[in-house]
């Protein structure tokens, strides 16, 4: 029989336990691109979107979100989110988005790290969005995890 770590035995959902768990040095990188037209990358790029910074709006909320993923994510743990690094680059396509999240916990910001590239690309697109309605979030994935009982893990170019 299959066990899954967030169900009790009646089947209800639950947080799994980790206070027995030593903290340890954990980090996620997550990517993300939101694809846009070639008329709204050349606002990006020369700073003409009417609705004004993207990219330092973007930045800031991706922050603000990994800080705040267990209010989203129910089975989420509460963790000390001790670095966080949003990077957006405006490329001919669109705008590519990186996230690195570090902690010293008992479990790890992966979900952190999803949070704030997904929420960052999501200002993005709420800031272009009046521009061309053509935008859209693209290849949110992982890109790479450092510590935790499974170590470290990089994702093959």
């Amino acid at each position: 029989m299959t066990r899954f770590t967030h169900l009790d035995d009646s089947g209800h959902a639950r947080m799994v336990d980790v206070t027995e768990k030593q903290p340890t040095v954990r980090a996620a990188t997550v990517e993300g691109f939101v694809a846009c037209p070639a008329h709204v990358v050349a606002a990006l790029r020369d700073g003409t979107v009417p609705k004004g910074d993207v990219l330092a709006v973007a930045r800031v909320a991706g922050i603000a979100a990994a800080k705040r993923t267990p209010e989203l994510l129910p089975l989420a743990h509460v963790i000390g989110v001790h670095g966080v690094v949003v990077d957006l680059a405006v490329e001919d396509g669109g705008v590519r988005i990186v996230a690195t999240v570090r902690t010293a916990d008992r479990t790890g910001v992966e979900m952190e790290a999803f949070t704030a590239v997904s929420v960052a690309a999501l200002n993005v697109v709420d800031m272009v969005k009046g521009m061309d309605k053509a935008v859209s979030v693209e290849g949110v994935r992982l890109i790479a995890k450092e510590g935790g009982k499974s170590g470290s893990w990089r994702r093959e170019p």
